[in-house]
């Protein structure tokens, strides 16, 4: 059979998603964990891959196997074996064309940003931070551009192996509480450090470093090294997944997960 799993995960903890040959990875950790239920190696495929210090709220893999479970096994039997930073939200077994990656319609990231003059500490590790101020209408602005279907090369990491550079941005947000910043960008898909390149841009754009029209240019170069660099991996989250309703499975909407009845079963 072939169940599907909502992970959640803090990523300033572990190499990533993808799995690795160090073992240190959310995947490895995972799939070691599933195997101990399932008394079998379990291989898992996820709707995206994540990079060191990234973190989930909204995770989706998939799993096949022929061991029968309770959906409860592979939730809290394998947090039960997951370190504090990851656990299993649901599980729920779903039809053999089911894809996490390639059934999925959207996907969503979050970025968190602290606009405070000093580091923070509390927050190490899970949220961005930028010493000046910004300028939020300028940001607003400037990122207009990058709405519908473009090439985003410019936005691409040079390690990136997507075949195709072009995405398709349907929908973004900014805005600011208190003394952070809150991003957040819908698409069908992203490229390699896509959003953290994106940032890096609008951070600067917000502190007067670019006008917003420079964005524009940047996205019509289709060139690496015409943007911002990198910025920080701390303060993303990957926050949703979007799948048709006909898969039935539970979503992630503003930090509750809403469970399908047949789910709870």
């Amino acid at each position: 059979m072939k169940i599907a799993i909502g992970i959640e995960y803090d990523g300033s903890h572990f190499h990533g998603w993808q799995s690795q040959p160090s073992g240190d990875t959310v995947q490895d950790l995972v799939e070691r964990a599933l195997g101990s239920i399932a008394g079998e190696p379990v291989r898992l495929s996820a709707a995206g891959r994540t990079d060191a210090g990234v973190h989930a709220l909204a995770q989706v893999a998939h799993f096949e196997t022929a061991s029968v479970r309770p959906n409860s096994a592979w939730v809290r039997g394998v947090n039960a074996m997951l370190p504090q930073a990851v656990a299993v939200q649901w599980a729920a077994q779903v039809s053999d064309d089911f894809h996490a990656r390639y059934s999925a319609v959207s996907r969503t990231y979050r970025y968190v940003l602290s606009t405070s003059p000093v580091r923070p500490a509390l927050h190490h590790g899970r949220i961005g931070w930028f010493h000046l101020p910004l300028n939020l209408n300028a940001m607003r602005s400037a990122i207009v551009c990058l709405e519908g279907e473009h090439d985003f090369s410019a936005f691409r990491s040079s390690e990136c192996q997507a075949k195709s550079p072009v995405r398709i941005l349907r929908s973004w947000n900014i805005e600011r509480r208190g003394g952070y910043l809150f991003f957040e960008f819908n698409a069908n898909g992203f490229l390699h450090h896509m959003v953290r390149n994106i940032v890096g841009c609008l951070v600067y754009v917000g502190k007067g470093r670019h006008p917003p029209g420079w964005l524009t240019e940047v996205l019509a170069s289709r060139d690496r090294r015409k943007a911002a660099p990198t910025f920080s991996p701390d303060g993303l989250y990957f926050s949703a997944v979007e799948y048709a309703p006909g898969w039935k499975l539970p979503t992630f909407e503003l930090g509750h997960i809403v469970f399908p009845e047949q789910v709870l079963a």
